[in-house]
């Protein structure tokens, strides 16, 4: 916009000296279109971007200089387009409505003329400044959107920057919660048995050894399945809910904690992330029980009954847990999974009561 206005300025200018009526007119023509030019190209600039009055002040100095120019030059056409660039500047420095009378006042200019010129004359320029006026504005808009556009465009890479970085730190939340309640259960049921398995050695009772090493070598099997299957990031596939929960029952009782599954009303099908999560509760208590509780018999409650949520409560009959003791990690990682989908986790246990009960409640 500077640079075509000032080659516009220029252009005006050149044309002065091809229209004067008399060499007499020439001199004083050009010296006060030179002012004007200087202050077009080189105050402009000084003046853009300072206070309302320094605008208002370069616009009415500019203003006179273009009548006496227009006047010396006997109404050029020069004259006249250098009072064009005055209105585009005074939309580019000024509001709008103070930019229209500008715009209304350079028709004045031909008021020297006779009334027949001046009419027709008048309402030929106060279109032009009219439309100067226009084509300046939407021209100065459309940079003020570019400019919004490009700040926005800036924003948005932030939120998207913001938005990965906290996908990546779920996604690694997400992960580490799969290799606690999936790796850390299969190795927990691994140790149990191997322990057991030490403990009958010495009986001499070879197949009753062999059966506990080939559970602790499957549950090592499933340990490794589970490690590839949360490095890949993807979700395995899982039995029904029930029939899992039911082969999570029989390796607790394998491992040496008796465990039943009972199943409360009819079941139906969950979301994915809920079946998910009601699965992980699970292998997280169980885990819980066989690791922290000495119990001697397990119950899981898996109820229907309500139409709206879905309760799972796993049972013991152990120790019972310290009064003082907070959650670790796994319990920790089981609320934030039931926060996730919609549900919420008690821990209800008296110590030296001998009892504890894990309940879950997920939407479904």
């Amino acid at each position: 916009m500077y640079r075509a206005l000032a080659v516009l300025t220029v252009v005006a200018y050149l044309t002065l000296p091809l229209e004067a009526a008399s060499a007499e007119q020439l001199v004083p023509t050009l010296l006060t279109g030179l002012a004007y030019s200087a202050l077009a190209i080189l105050g402009f600039r000084f003046v853009e971007g300072r206070s309302l009055g320094w605008a208002v002040a370069y616009v009415g100095v500019q203003l006179a200089l273009g009548f006496a120019v227009f006047s010396l030059s006997d109404a050029a056409v020069g004259a006249v387009l250098l009072l064009v660039v005055l209105v585009s500047q005074s939309v580019l420095l000024l509001p709008l409505p103070i930019a229209a009378c500008v715009a209304a006042v350079v028709p004045l200019v031909h008021l020297g003329m006779r009334w027949p010129h001046v009419l027709g004359q008048g309402l030929a320029t106060l279109a032009v400044t009219t439309f100067t006026v226009v084509v300046t504005e939407l021209l100065v808009r459309e940079r003020k959107a570019r400019a919004e556009l490009a700040a926005a465009h800036e924003r948005l890479r932030g939120y998207a920057a913001q938005a990965e970085q906290l996908a990546t730190t779920q996604e690694r939340n997400r992960l580490a919660r799969d290799i606690h309640d999936g790796v850390g259960h299969h190795l927990t049921v691994v140790q149990m048995m191997l322990e057991a398995a030490r403990a009958v050695v010495r009986t001499a009772d070879p197949e009753r050894l062999d059966t506990m090493l080939a559970a602790a070598q499957d549950q090592s099997g499933q340990a490794l399945a589970e490690v590839r299957r949360s490095v890949a990031a993807l979700h395995e596939h899982r039995p029904a809910l029930a029939d899992a929960l039911g082969t999570l029952a029989a390796e607790a009782t394998e491992a040496g904690v008796p465990t039943a599954v009972e199943i409360r009303g009819q079941a139906r099908p969950l979301r994915g992330e809920v079946d998910e999560s009601l699965f992980r509760a699970a292998q997280e208590g169980l885990t819980n029980v066989r690791k922290h509780a000495a119990a001697t018999r397990t119950a899981v409650v898996l109820d229907y009954r309500d139409g709206e949520r879905v309760r799972l409560e796993i049972r013991d009959d152990g120790r019972g847990v310290p009064e003082r003791r907070g959650d670790g990690f796994g319990l920790a990682g089981l609320r934030e999974r039931m926060a996730i989908v919609g549900g919420r986790m008690s821990l209800e246990s008296a110590e030296g009561a001998g009892a504890t009960t894990l309940v879950v409640e997920v939407p479904g």
